[in-house]
């Protein structure tokens, strides 16, 4: 997947598990802060991307979460077990999985064949 599609799972996966506020996700692997803001509860998500000028939004249940990403024109799902997740990116056709801890975020991308980490 794209290094700003993961960028904004990472942060909503860390906003989801770590219950926390945040305006932004820091991409270790690019060394710089992403401007993700917008909404994230255990029912919707409906956040804003600044960098690619683009809304994701969707709907979750039971820890399951089915996403829109406009910049992409793609959807993102993604299930949630405690503080570990895994998904599929239907813009790329990868699947990935990860963990949050505290404000941490790791993600293991399966089209990229290595691990991400990010903090919000």
């Amino acid at each position: 997947m794209t290094t700003q599609v993961r960028a904004a799972i990472a942060y909503i996966a860390g906003r989801l598990v770590s219950q926390k506020s945040s305006s932004a996700v820091f991409d270790f692997t690019q060394s710089r802060y992403v401007n993700i803001s917008g909404n994230v509860s255990n029912t919707h998500v409906q956040v804003y991307d600044y960098d690619r000028s683009c809304h994701i939004a969707g709907n979750g249940s039971n820890g399951r979460f089915s996403l829109f990403d406009y910049g992409e024109s793609a959807s993102i799902t993604i299930s949630f077990s405690g503080n570990r997740f895994n998904g599929f990116d239907y813009s790329s056709g990868s699947h990935f999985t990860g963990h949050v801890q505290n404000r941490r975020v790791n993600i293991y991308d399966y089209g990229q064949s290595g691990y991400f980490d990010y903090s919000i």
